[in-house]
């Protein structure tokens, strides 16, 4: 299918690692994402500002900083790398830690969406809930989360779309080994270095343009019809 869009097999390789990594970057990312989101939305504690600027973090960095950080803490010897490689869990130069690459980039984007629509949510509709008898976590899945949604989605939306496009702490973190970590940007830089390879470029390009505005139109639209029920309920 994918020879029809005048790929090559390597191109095509690329393309589906990046799909494949962005996918699963942003669906982990999605728990831990949401609870930090809620976190920050919903509590006021010591460190709080702390924690928002951690989270933040990975916006302000220069990704080739976040990539060697995620080198230190876990590859093969770093921090927490060497432990987990003792139990079968390898990240360094394998898609998986592309994927914890991307995971971390893309953790702010989804962070500050859902906050904001969490943020949103009038507190007297969880309150409400609460008088009713219904404890705190099933005033977040009943009342605050279908509310929240919308935003919620595109967060999760905004965080495939910046996985799509990670260069710089995927290529610190695990290199670009073809077949195992070369991800679109990977394979796009690549093609700049070889001579004749401008074409080649240009169209993988265009492909990763093409994917990441399909994206961001899929949010928009699966949003307007989340919304379009909750005005209805």
């Amino acid at each position: 299918m994918l020879s029809g869009l005048g790929l090559t097999p390597d191109e095509a390789t690329a393309l589906l690692l990046s799909v494949k990594v962005a996918t699963v970057a942003t669906l982990c990312s999605l728990p831990p994402g949401l609870a930090v989101a809620w976190l920050l939305a919903r509590r006021r504690f010591p460190g709080h500002a702390l924690l928002d600027g951690l989270v933040h973090l990975p916006l302000i960095l220069p990704p080739v900083v976040t990539g060697y950080l995620l080198l230190l803490g876990f590859g093969r010897r770093g921090v927490f790398g060497a432990w987990l490689s003792e139990i079968g869990i390898v990240f360094s130069f394998r898609w998986t830690g592309a994927a914890l690459a991307c995971a971390v980039m893309g953790f702010p984007l989804m962070v500050r969406g859902m906050r904001l629509s969490i943020e949103a949510v009038d507190r007297k509709l969880e309150q409400a809930a609460g008088t009713l008898g219904a404890a705190p976590p099933l005033v977040f899945l009943l009342v605050t989360l279908p509310l929240s949604l919308p935003g919620c989605l595109a967060g999760a939306v905004l965080a495939f779309a910046k996985a799509m496009g990670e260069f710089g702490a995927t290529i610190t973190f695990v290199s670009n080994i073809p077949g195992e970590t070369q991800t679109l940007p990977s394979a796009i830089y690549t093609l700049t270095q070889v001579p004749g390879g401008e074409g080649a470029a240009l169209r993988l390009t265009l492909v990763s343009v093409a994917v990441s505005m399909l994206a961001l139109l899929a949010s928009e639209v699966l949003a307007r019809r989340m919304r379009r029920r909750l005005g209805a309920g």
